[in-house]
């Protein structure tokens, strides 16, 4: 089983995120671009309410590079802000 580094590897951070979007529409979303393992939107705990960011997790370098290098990434009419995370 990989390690919990190995599988944060293909990590990006999500931003400007709709705030109509959760979790499954985060990962039907970047699916196009490779196996997405898991794909999470941030909620504010107490309002419940999206923080309007979130993170995808890729299985693949492939899905990873693919989403990275794409310049226009458009979800619900929002222009997303899609960032590699520290450890990639």
């Amino acid at each position: 089983m990989a390690s919990s580094a190995a599988r944060n590897l293909f990590k990006v951070y999500v931003g400007n995120l709709p705030w109509t979007v959760g979790h499954n529409e985060l990962k039907n979303y970047f699916s196009k671009f490779g196996y997405v393992n898991s794909a999470v939107v941030s909620f504010d705990k107490k309002t419940g309410l999206s923080r309007n960011h979130g993170f995808v997790i890729f299985s693949t370098k492939e899905g990873y590079e693919k989403t990275i290098n794409t310049s226009d990434h458009k979800l619900e009419g929002n222009i997303l802000r899609v960032q590699p995370t520290n450890n990639n």
